[in-house]
């Protein structure tokens, strides 16, 4: 069975590290390591990200709404997995969702001035914190600047990889269809038309008219991809 140290290694954050580097590391700063109960509350929006947390055992479900318009995205995380540490430099350092436990599961944290201190004894720590920022700003950037030409099939995708993360599970949406036209740009027959198109592929299970299920966010954007 692996243990803490194992599962972390999976991440990209520790790429490159030794399991002895590793718990050498932790030994020295003040990790933390918090159990919740299944459907027990982990963060709230609007929270603020001072620490970096670890899911080291079971599922957590993150969940995003839209203050203005009628559109909620959520998505599950399995450990080994970081939530969003995107948050924890920058301007905004409050997180944008919800995360509750959907099992009970591990939290390993560790505190923002505690990690910076880590960053500061191993470049393979900072370094791959950097790689793990720069990309995600990258492709977010890169999907802006492919928008305009863009199908509404490619902007559901994008509108999938910008809220989700790369190891997300069991994506939902729930929309009311005249917002997520105003969301995608799209007027309501080329929505309904991209949602049908997916549907047939099996790309997507939609429940009702107003939500679309995706249990493999992989799988789903690959699939896309083959389809153009």
């Amino acid at each position: 069975m692996e243990n803490i140290f194992d599962k972390l290694l999976h991440l990209p954050l520790f790429q490159g590290v030794s399991q002895e580097r590793l718990q050498e590391t932790v030994e020295k700063v003040p990790f933390h390591f918090l159990k919740f109960r299944k459907g027990e509350k982990i963060l709230s929006c609007g929270d603020e990200c001072t620490h970096v947390r670890f899911i080291v055992s079971g599922r957590v479900k993150l969940e995003y709404e839209s203050k203005v318009l009628k559109f909620k995205i959520s998505h599950e995380l399995e450990a080994p997995e970081v939530i969003a540490p995107d948050y924890l430099f920058g301007l905004d350092t409050s997180y944008p969702f919800n995360v509750k436990a959907i099992d009970n599961c591990g939290i390993l944290q560790l505190a923002k001035q505690d990690y910076v201190a880590m960053l500061r004894t191993d470049n393979v720590f900072l370094f791959n914190i950097l790689n793990y920022l720069s990309r995600n700003s990258q492709v977010r950037k890169s999907q802006l600047l492919n928008l305009g030409n863009a199908s509404v099939q490619e902007r559901l995708v994008m509108l999938v990889s910008a809220f989700t993360s790369q190891r997300s599970q069991n994506i939902t949406m729930t929309f009311r269809q005249r917002d997520l036209c105003r969301l995608l740009g799209a007027r309501r027959p080329a929505l309904v038309s991209a949602i049908s198109a997916l549907k047939d592929n099996g790309l997507i299970v939609m429940p009702d008219s107003s939500s679309i299920n995706i249990a493999n966010r992989h799988n789903f954007l690959e699939q896309l991809k083959n389809t153009e």
